[in-house]
């Protein structure tokens, strides 16, 4: 691997603006097809001997809020921005222009409704239920409302009885709420919701003092449904690349299993009842 990536970067970014592209003067023949290093620096508001000192490898120590005016400068989107910090070993920072966590794209409405053999959902940190496919709907359809995994589990009188492994369901909800509240320290939704389960629920307030963390897992997850009895499936979740803190998450049955007849069994009931 090259020795100077951060600078070699930096060079390429360099080269592929323009003074025009940056409101720079221009002024007869250029000989360089980009930016001058020195154009780069005054764009910066940094020295220009340190600016080639970084490109040339004999600076590896930039700061971070160095870094950040560099970002601006060279006009990098986010992903850019991001692996700059990383090239640079420092943090790579929050996304620029967060993205709302209470909507989903119609596009990705569409791929869950293209779905139709599995529970397909969309949550955010908060564990709220963003979007549903109608087999989801048709799964979650004994609480009311189904809105929040995690008000489901500790708050609503259905969740012991849908939730057959109800304490390992419990702790893999608070250890994911305390993930995203580090994750996301400043998200008043999620705190909210905590102080609301804190509040109503003293199963929530002992396992939160626990202080587990856990991430989204592939567990097999155990149902018992008032409609189709037991369902065992496993789950795939995906982060949604155009929403931070937004998940896909995807429940599927062993084909040829009873869980898998009986998910069957629960999206034609629901479809009927539906169109009733």
């Amino acid at each position: 691997m090259p020795d100077n990536q951060l600078g070699e970067f930096l060079r390429a970014r360099r080269a592929g603006l323009h003074p025009q592209d940056v409101a720079l003067p221009t002024h007869g023949m250029r000989r360089v097809s980009g930016l001058r290093r020195e154009e780069v620096a005054v764009l910066v508001g940094m020295n220009a001997d340190y600016y080639t000192r970084l490109e040339q490898g004999r600076e590896r120590r930039p700061s971070a809020q160095l870094l950040d005016a560099l970002a601006r400068a060279l006009r990098l989107d986010p992903d850019a921005h991001a692996h700059l910090h990383r090239l640079a070993g420092t943090t790579p920072p929050r996304p620029l222009t967060p993205t709302p966590l209470d909507q989903t794209s119609p596009a990705l409405r569409q791929l869950l409704d293209g779905c139709p053999g599995a529970p397909v959902f969309v949550i955010n940190r908060a564990l709220d239920l963003l979007a549903t496919n109608a087999l989801a709907e048709a799964l979650y359809s004994p609480f009311e409302p189904a809105d929040n995994l995690a008000r489901m589990v500790f708050l609503d009188s259905a969740g012991p009885r849908f939730h057959t492994r109800w304490l390992h369901t419990a702790r893999a909800v608070v250890g994911h709420l305390r993930q995203a509240a580090g994750l996301d320290p400043d998200n008043s939704r999620l705190h909210g919701l905590v102080r609301d389960l804190d509040e109503h629920s003293a199963d929530f307030s002992r396992l939160w003092n626990t202080h587990t963390v856990r991430g989204k897992t592939s567990d097999a997850k155990d149902f018992h449904h008032p409609d189709v009895g037991p369902l065992t499936l496993r789950s795939q979740t995906f982060d949604v690349r155009e929403a931070p803190g937004q998940q896909l998450v995807v429940y599927q049955a062993e084909p040829a299993s009873p869980s898998s007849e009986a998910l069957t069994l629960l999206g034609t009931l629901h479809a009927t009842t539906r169109w009733r």
